[in-house]
């Protein structure tokens, strides 16, 4: 028999909050993380603006050394991670051990860092370059930081799927505590792409929005006046436990790791397949993974990240999967407040989710004005939902044709 993995901790940095709290408040009033971009000067560049975290200081997670020696998308992941571990109540005083580990994805990884190192070596020369170029850029070191605070033995490292990144860090870890592999992981995703490098690259293949005179309004999934995603960035990680291995430890369950769906389009290097067919699968696989029913699911946490095709065949897809009951459900998109935050994404929203079932509360799709008539689902345009959820879904689709579905059910006995 597969073994039960309920959620215990979660740890949230992002552009709309610096801590988990603050995150979900944020978005149940609605509050866009979008802004001009403050980090370097944007003038030249299509897209202008971006959803930025604002005001860390890593050295609230780590000394200054260590700070110095970890790439931001790192020090994001430590934060996020130690987050979790304190709302998971671990005890700290003794290593984690064999049985947990740790999986953090990035789609991107230390781009900050590499871009730094490149303009160093150019200007001055090879013996110039950091003796810790390679360990700070290198996307698996934010796993590898967190195992090494914790103590945690056990099953290590990152998975990179673009945008689904965090998705298949949490779907993986599930299985391998379903499997017996490991009791209890720290699993989600961080990024911190929002360097020049990466912004001249998403906005001249036209990926970006360029509402650069009215950022808080720029992410608008399902609207008719959508012209790409905003760059995000943070970090989402979680704390997922063998049932019987958290209630050993008094441990305050939060939630239930039910099904992991995944599937590639095998269509284009960023598209999605115009009708869905990935999503498709990725969501079917995940609901018969879960025993669940369509009927089962009353919140879908969307991949929505304002893109003229993303947004239309994800819809289609919801359809096919759903049926009639896709017009029971809401289907909204945090990201019209966060932002896109790459592999990051799916930690955070998946975290959006197991509030949404404990609150019985579905954040607002903001900017949700002029709906496309082909994204004509419930998104919650707007204004919070107040609705009892027991069941909710999490969609992370990366470029590259990466499928994600994860579903978290109300724990029960």
């Amino acid at each position: 028999m597969k073994r039960r993995v309920v959620v215990t901790g979660m740890g949230l940095l992002s552009p709309v909050g610096n801590t988990t709290d603050e995150t979900w408040e944020a978005m149940l009033a609605g509050r866009s993380g979008a802004a001009p971009i403050q980090r370097f000067d944007p003038s030249d560049f299509y897209a202008q603006i971006a959803c930025e975290v604002k005001h860390f200081d890593p050295t609230d997670y780590m000394d200054r050394k260590e700070a110095k020696r970890a790439d931001r998308y790192a020090q994001y992941g430590i934060a996020a991670a130690e987050m979790a571990v304190c709302d998971a109540g671990w005890d700290r005083s003794k290593p984690a051990g064999d049985r947990t580990g740790v999986i953090i994805g990035s789609g991107i990884g230390g781009i900050e860092t590499f871009q730094e190192q490149c303009t160093l070596y150019l200007e001055k020369g090879p013996r110039r370059v950091s003796p810790f170029f390679v360990p700070m850029f290198i996307p698996d070191m934010a796993a590898g930081l967190v195992s090494i605070r914790l103590g945690a033995r056990g099953p290590n490292y990152c998975t990179v799927s673009a945008c689904s990144s965090s998705a298949h860090a949490l779907g993986e870890s599930f299985r391998l505590i379903q499997m017996g592999k490991a009791d209890a992981m720290v699993a989600g995703g961080a990024e911190a792409a929002i360097t020049p490098l990466s912004v001249a690259g998403f906005g001249n293949m036209k990926a970006l929005s360029t509402r650069n005179g009215e950022p808080e309004a720029a992410s608008r999934p399902f609207d008719k006046g959508r012209d790409g995603f905003v760059l995000g960035e943070g970090a989402g990680v979680l704390i997922l436990e063998e049932l019987e291995h958290a209630k050993a430890r008094g441990a305050n369950i939060r939630a239930e790791l039910v099904g992991y769906g995944m599937s590639a389009d095998a269509h284009h290097m960023t598209q999605p397949a115009p009708s869905g067919e990935g999503a498709v699968r990725a969501m079917e696989e995940c609901l018969s993974d879960g025993q669940l029913a369509p009927t089962d699911v009353m919140y879908i946490n969307a991949h929505g990240t304002s893109t003229p095709l993303g947004d239309i065949a994800e819809t289609r897809a919801v359809k096919r999967v759903f049926g009639d009951h896709a017009r029971t459900l809401v289907m909204g998109s945090t990201k019209s407040m966060s932002g896109h935050l790459l592999g990051a994404a799916g930690g955070v929203e998946f975290a959006v989710c197991v509030r949404v079932i404990e609150s019985s509360t579905i954040p607002p799709t903001i900017n949700n004005d002029d709906p496309d008539p082909e994204c004509d689902l419930d998104c919650a345009p707007n204004v919070k939902v107040e609705r009892e959820v027991e069941v909710a879904v999490s969609n992370s689709f990366g470029f590259g044709g990466h499928n994600v579905s994860l579903a978290v059910r109300a724990y029960r006995e």
